[in-house]
């Protein structure tokens, strides 16, 4: 397994940094070119390869018009059409769901799945349809980053001790010099990423190589629940990550009112256009409405996100050598229901970064991560098997008569969730609250027989005791 890691410039000369920058911005013309002709079910990039389309545009000469070296577009072609290939898969996923819930016939779904994978989907109606549907044509929105060979850079070490990457420029033998602030040489193909002024280096390291992959994992089987004011609560109760919710909340605050103040000025500054006076549109466009800063403060919000959620997966795994999670692919619905402030905290819900803790932090230190059907863990009951209602951060059971805290409760029912033969990771969730409701009725019937026997007539059946409240 390969882990990502990044190296940052220091001390980074401006000139060289604008020609990196105008080479990143016409290689972003050479992905855009690539998502057009081939991102989409029209266009003819599936099943195709990069070098097919790298010999294409030797023989046509599109290459000519982007001024770039040979290795520069090549790369970035390959990487383009790597994107648009995961793209592909992306909405393969949503497409198997799709005939999941079509038929039930092992057979034909067996067929389907077969034509899918194979990309003969085109001779099938219902699968065609389905991909007009859930593959769309992508749109290149990376005008700031260079992909480079592992051939096709040096890096030297100064005689202050300093590290200096060198990689090609936009002319021929001619190498720009980037100063590092790290020790450690990167190895393999790079990704130069230009943000405010400081070039990343970001390049791949066997797992083993990491300090961190050596730490053992747990012996337990765990579930966790994923949440906003925590990163996860697994299933004994305990919260990790607690400080997830403070960090999403505070920024998104601050963003709604940051860019109330940049919407404010940017009608001055078009006032003052319309009016004739460009020079004060200017100095407002310059000074106050830039994207440095406000580029280096998301960045910097990002990292302790991902600081906290991969701190809390780690301690998961401290006592896990299995992990049961929901299935964190699906999309969030019904967002719609929700208020304004609700819906801004949630688009910056960073969900994918916690199911790709999950899977690195898993696969480094030797615990299985097993996904299951999440549908209504956090609206039924772990002890009884019904369905409540859930108020905030409580849960509660008319049956039992108890409340439960709510993330506990279904970080206990997503580690029952491994184990059940009904419900599986695809299975709707209209059939999962059926199932549900089914095994609840099935409970009653036998409750209602034993309680007419020879034995308990006469009796009053016993309630569960209603007057334990257990908060957790």
């Amino acid at each position: 397994m390969k882990v990502t890691r990044i190296a940052y410039s220091t001390g980074m000369n401006a000139g060289k940094y604008a020609a990196l920058v105008e080479q990143a911005r016409r290689l972003g013309r050479v992905r855009s070119e690539v998502w057009q002709r081939y991102g989409s079910i029209n266009g003819a990039g599936v099943g195709l390869r990069d070098r097919q389309v790298r010999d294409r545009w030797l023989a046509d000469g599109t290459h000519v018009r982007f001024g770039v070296l040979a290795n520069a577009w090549k790369e970035t072609v390959r990487d383009a059409m790597a994107d648009i290939a995961a793209n592909l898969e992306a909405a393969k996923v949503e497409v198997r769901r799709a005939v999941l819930r079509r038929t039930s016939d092992p057979v034909e779904r067996e067929r389907m799945f077969d034509a899918l994978k194979a990309d003969r989907w085109a001779g099938n109606r219902f699968l065609a349809r389905q991909m007009r549907k859930h593959w769309k044509r992508g749109k290149n929105r990376t005008h700031d980053q260079i992909v480079v060979r592992a051939d096709k850079y040096k890096t030297t070490v100064d005689g202050r001790g300093r590290l200096w990457l060198a990689v090609p420029g936009l002319k021929p033998r001619k190498m720009v010099k980037i100063p590092l602030s790290t020790t450690v040489a990167p190895t393999g193909t790079l990704r130069l990423i230009l943000r405010g002024g400081r070039v990343e280096v970001h390049y791949q390291i066997d797992a083993s190589q990491v300090r961190s992959s050596q730490r053992p994992c747990g012996q337990r089987m765990v579930g966790v629940d994923k949440g906003y004011t925590e990163a996860l609560t697994d299933s004994d109760g305990q919260p990790h990550g607690v400080q997830l919710g403070v960090l999403l909340t505070s920024e998104s605050d601050r963003l709604k009112e940051r860019n109330r103040r940049r919407a404010k000025l940017r009608s001055i500054a078009n006032t003052a256009a319309l009016r004739g006076d460009q020079a004060k549109a200017h100095r407002i466009k310059v000074n106050n409405l830039g994207t440095v800063k406000r580029d280096r403060q998301a960045a910097r919000h990002r990292a302790r996100v991902r600081t906290e959620i991969f701190t809390a997966v780690h301690r998961v795994v401290d006592k896990a050598a299995t992990v049961v999670a929901e299935d964190l692919t699906k999309r969030f619905a019904g967002r719609k229901k929700l208020g304004k402030n609700i819906n801004r905290r949630l688009a910056a819900w960073t969900k994918g970064v916690t199911a790709e803790a999950l899977r690195s932090v898993s696969e480094r230190r030797g615990s299985a991560l097993v996904p299951v059907n999440s549908a209504y863990t956090s609206q039924t009951c772990h002890r009884c098997g019904r369905l409540g209602r859930r108020s905030g951060d409580r849960f509660h059971c008319t049956w039992c008569g108890v409340v439960w805290q709510a993330d506990v409760n279904a970080a206990i029912n997503i580690l029952h969730r491994a184990g059940d033969p009904d419900i599986a990771l695809h299975t709707p969730h209209h059939k999962v609250r059926q199932i549900l409701q089914d095994r609840t009725d099935r409970h009653r019937t036998r409750l209602s027989v034993q309680d007419s026997s020879p034995a308990t007539t006469g009796r009053r059946a016993k309630h569960p005791n209603r007057s334990a409240m257990s908060k957790k």
